[in-house]
């Protein structure tokens, strides 16, 4: 409880305009990945994240989906005080499990300051953590370990292909203005492989997951309400990423996208390339929120359906980053045969997000 409080009162501060800072740095075209660097936290910029996100199955073939996200937020506003307990950097971390057993998304949050080893982001590589949650860069790949309320992770990810960098080089627009950005770069076809523990049991499980990491200086446009994601892993090895910031008529503000084919040739989407067209709502049982569940997404010559593993993947996390928004576990289909598998993340849909 003293943390949640700590926390409230942070984010609080974080909305006060006597607390605004324009000296973060800022997102630049030109500037070149570098890795292994880039795996790392980067301190400086204000918000930061670590995302992933796929499909695993146990041996009877029942398949589950799994995310882990961390947050990482420069709120500026204790940066010159000496104290180990300033609020200098702040972490947040969202976990869920998708199982069509159950039938609704279970999920759970962690929140915290950085600092005296409970709770940080490394600066050199991947390894980000709060208390017994965490996801750090291990033997080549990654290793997630997740101890939630009602579920458990550890899960090892073992790359099969190289990153790829969104938008151009890895600078990817988000806004009609240039310095509306992000540093962005994806590392798909994740093969996973571990155990999942719920209240049905335990199971080990495999499958193709997806990484995204992601940091940035700006706040969404003004104007700007949310967005739509989609991350898709394709059956034949190539990867689909699309996305859509959408303004307060529920158009287009900006889009983008990348697809890599199976022998590793990027097409960058323009954003006049990108379409997410509605095809059906869901509407939550306990927040009432309606959400796009079913979408035709097109990029560039590319169609397909988006269908969720389930509908009920509505993930409540006002009392971590102050947000509802759905994200979960979806197939692709062109022509009524499924293409690949991946996740779709709605924000925005409950009230306008606000960074």
């Amino acid at each position: 409880m003293r943390r949640r409080r700590f926390l409230a009162s942070t984010l609080a501060l974080l909305a006060t305009p006597g607390y605004a800072a324009d000296d973060y740095p800022e997102v630049v075209p030109g500037r070149a990945l570098q890795f292994p660097r880039d795996y790392g936290s980067h301190a400086g910029f204000r918000n930061e994240w670590w995302y992933v996100t796929g499909w695993v199955k146990d041996s009877n073939d029942l398949a589950y989906g799994i995310q882990v996200t961390f947050f990482r937020n420069r709120p500026r506003i204790a940066d010159d005080n000496p104290s180990h307990f300033a609020p200098k950097q702040l972490l947040f971390a969202h976990a869920a499990i998708a199982d069509p057993r159950f039938g609704r998304l279970r999920h759970d949050q962690r929140a915290a300051r950085a600092g005296f080893d409970l709770a940080d982001a490394a600066a050199d590589a991947t390894a980000v953590w709060i208390d017994d949650w965490s996801l750090k860069m291990s033997d080549g790949g990654y290793v997630a370990r997740i101890a939630a309320r009602d579920f458990a992770f550890d899960l090892r990810f073992k790359p099969t292909q190289g990153v790829l960098a969104q938008g151009d080089a890895g600078f990817s627009r988000k806004g009609p203005i240039e310095r509306q950005a992000s540093y962005y770069y994806s590392v798909p076809q994740l093969a996973a492989s571990g155990r999942v523990e719920t209240a049905q049991g335990a199971a080990d499980v495999s499958g193709i997951t997806w990484l995204d990491h992601e940091w940035s200086s700006e706040l969404l446009a003004p104007g700007a309400t949310g967005w739509d994601w989609v991350g898709i892993n394709l059956s034949d090895g190539g990867a689909l990423m699309a996305f859509r910031i959408r303004d307060n008529s529920g158009g287009a503000m900006w889009a983008g996208g990348a697809f890599r084919s199976r022998d590793g040739q990027v097409i960058a989407f323009d954003r006049s390339e990108i379409e997410f067209a509605p095809e059906r709502q869901w509407r939550s049982p306990r927040t009432q929120v309606e959400y796009p569940v079913v979408m035709t997404l097109r990029a560039g010559s590319l169609q397909c359906v988006i269908e969720p593993l389930m509908e009920d993947q509505e993930l409540d996390a006002r009392v971590g980053t102050g947000t509802i928004y759905w994200e979960g576990a979806v197939r692709a289909f062109m022509g009524g045969r499924e293409i690949g598998r991946g996740y779709l993340e709605l924000t925005g849909y409950w009230k306008p997000l606000k960074l």
